[in-house]
């Protein structure tokens, strides 16, 4: 290229923002704007491929060849030791001389591909989020039609593709109540948006399911609402948790609302926050009249509050923050005194501080009535004991005396008709004859005496006559840390017997049991049929009885006791009750281990 033409052209490249460079046909660089050599340094003289490229060998993908054929071209190359992108334009260049040269002008994109890829990348994201969400996404027209879904919004109504849930019509098919469409479109349509919008909608097969509904309006170039997009999150998990929580929630509301004891539970300034039926029965309060009305010290006697709240938060009382029982007595709203067992809890929050507390107050009338029976229940025993050992004293006594007595009779009869009437002796015959009759008519009555009358025996079942007597000394037994365990045996016959002499053998082993374990210990009793006979089998873990004692236990006054809790005849009147009915008594005991009686009755013919 001649001097000039050169001169000619670069006056035009001069002023151009793209760097230019000119080759001749053998690639020897003719011209470089500044612009070209500001990016890729002064250059005019090399070969093109040493100044784009610092290489000694033309490039691979060389177009010099193409556009010394007469071809335009354009392309884009990436240059990796300018680190840029450039979008080439390369054409043939006529000189005068009859030569060609390649004019290449390098447009720098690097910028524009650079915010290229991240618009791309950033479709890619959001092509991705709206594909994988975990809420329904959607486009819809102002008129009803859905644009586009994402697969979760599509599967969440239960369609099979996103197709078919295109072609739905929003109002008529999606809406539970068309009034809520309405109501939507009216927010959205005055506000540009709604957030949570509560919403039911219909899924393909007919069954509802509750979503939360964020959505903002689109618009046209001049304002104009054109559709709506959004997103729709299930709430049928959260639902369903809410209903079973709630559910759960007013199950222990139930339960405490229809406790058989007093729950009451007041915040840490003593205001009262529950109070339960049986509070106000037992208490007299309604729980209107108490709560947030009246503190919880003024329901407790003057300064028990703060005695249990000192035992609450001391370790000595079952663990620091309970108390396990403590005796408690109230005065009811109308005066009566009632008399109980308190245990309590505090409440703590998350950082373990105390926020409230809470007490179950259990009202021991029927149990204090309970024991006041069964003392005179025991006080009866006792006394039935002491009657039958008077009787049985009695009766030996009598039989001793009535032989002699007889004798005497006889003789003064005798005598009688050795003397006649008119004789003054006779007279005191016959007076010592009727005291002597006197005094064999007294010891007839101590007989009689000394044999009670007896309740008609009937048929009885062993198992509810059992089971009543365990009701009746099982508080007592478990506060003489003695734990009972039964077994009853099923379809029991029935026995023929009296069953208040039942009650009383059944009562006065129970007792001796008991004397049996002073340390507490196990009793257990056991129902069972054998053949033609019943089986009550009573077994307590207490001491044992000595080997030389084993024979003489059903002896009257024979007794084992350190004290006398008797007169000693509890275990032979029970035997005599048994034998009365048909039945025996075993025992069977290991020193240190334990006693097993075991009582066996005939079944009823």
């Amino acid at each position: 290229m001649k001097k000039d033409e050169i001169n000619k052209i670069a006056s035009i490249f001069d002023a151009m923002v793209d760097a230019v460079y000119v080759v001749d046909d053998e690639l020897n660089v003719e011209y470089m704007n500044p612009v070209m050599i500001k990016n890729f340094g002064h250059g005019i003289g090399k070969k093109c491929f040493q100044v784009l490229h610092d290489r000694e060998e033309i490039c691979s993908w060389c177009k010099a060849p193409e556009v010394f054929g007469g071809t335009s071209v354009r392309w884009e190359q990436r240059f990796a030791l300018q680190h840029k992108t450039y979008d080439l334009i390369e054409f043939p260049l006529k000189n005068s001389d009859g030569t060609t040269s390649k004019v290449s002008i390098f447009r720098d994109i690097t910028e524009r591909r650079r915010i290229e890829e991240r618009i791309k990348a950033s479709e890619e994201d959001y092509r991705r989020l709206f594909e994988n969400v975990g809420c329904g996404v959607y486009m819809s027209t102002k008129e009803g039609k859905f644009l586009n879904a994402n697969h979760t919004l599509v599967e969440m109504l239960g369609y099979a593709s996103k197709e078919e849930f295109l072609e739905i019509d929003i109002t008529r098919d999606l809406y539970v109540r068309p009034e809520d469409r309405r109501k939507f479109q009216e927010i959205i349509e005055r506000d540009g948006r709604i957030i949570d919008y509560e919403v039911e909608f219909k899924r393909k097969d007919g069954s509802i399911v509750s979503v939360l509904h964020t959505a903002q309006a689109r618009y046209d170039e001049e304002g104009r609402v054109l559709g709506y997009e959004g997103i729709n999150v299930d709430q049928s998990e959260r639902k369903r948790m809410e209903r079973e929580l709630r559910e759960a929630h007013d199950f222990l509301n139930e339960i405490v609302r229809s406790s058989p004891n007093a729950i009451m539970a007041a915040d840490m300034k003593g205001n009262i926050i529950i109070w339960n039926r049986a509070a106000e029965e037992i208490l007299g309060y309604k729980a209107a009249e108490v709560l947030g009305k009246i503190n919880i010290t003024e329901i407790y006697p003057e300064g028990m509050a703060k005695e249990i709240m000192r035992k609450l938060r001391g370790p000595g009382y079952g663990g620091i923050g309970r108390l396990n029982s403590y005796p408690v007595v109230y005065v009811r709203r109308d005066g009566v005194v009632v008399e109980g067992n308190l245990a309590a809890a505090l409440i703590y929050d998350g950082q373990q501080r105390e926020i409230a507390s809470v007490g179950i107050f259990v009202d021991l009338k029927e149990r204090l009535e309970m024991e006041h029976k069964l003392r005179d229940t025991q006080e009866q025993l006792l006394q039935s004991e002491k009657l039958a050992a008077m009787g049985k004293l009695t009766s030996q006594i009598a039989h001793e005396l009535n032989n002699p007595l007889y004798g005497i009779m006889n003789t003064l009869e005798l005598l009688k008709t050795e003397v006649s009437p008119q004789n003054k002796r006779r007279k005191i015959l016959e007076m010592a004859l009727s005291e002597t009759e006197r005094v064999a008519e007294l010891l007839s009555k101590m007989l009689s005496f000394s044999k009670p009358d007896e309740e008609a025996k009937q048929p009885v079942d062993i198992n509810v006559i059992v089971n009543e007597i365990l009701l009746l000394v099982r508080r007592q037994l478990q506060e003489n840390s003695i734990a009972v365990s039964s077994s009853f045996g099923d379809g029991l016959r029935k026995v023929y017997a009296s069953k208040n002499q039942l009650r009383q053998v059944f009562l006065n082993m129970i007792s001796n049991a008991r004397d049996a374990m002073p340390d507490g210990g196990t009793l257990r009793i056991e129902t069972a049929e054998d053949g033609d006979d019943v089986h009550i089998r009573i077994t307590d873990s207490g001491v044992g009885i000595r080997e030389e004692d084993i024979s003489r236990i059903f002896e009257a006054f024979f007794t084992t006791k350190d004290s006398i809790k008797g007169v000693g005849l509890g275990l032979s009147v029970c035997y005599g009750f048994i034998k009365e009915h048909g039945g025996d008594i075993k025992v069977s005991t290991q020193r240190g281990s334990g006693t097993t009686f075991t009582i066996t009755l005939p079944v009823c013919e």
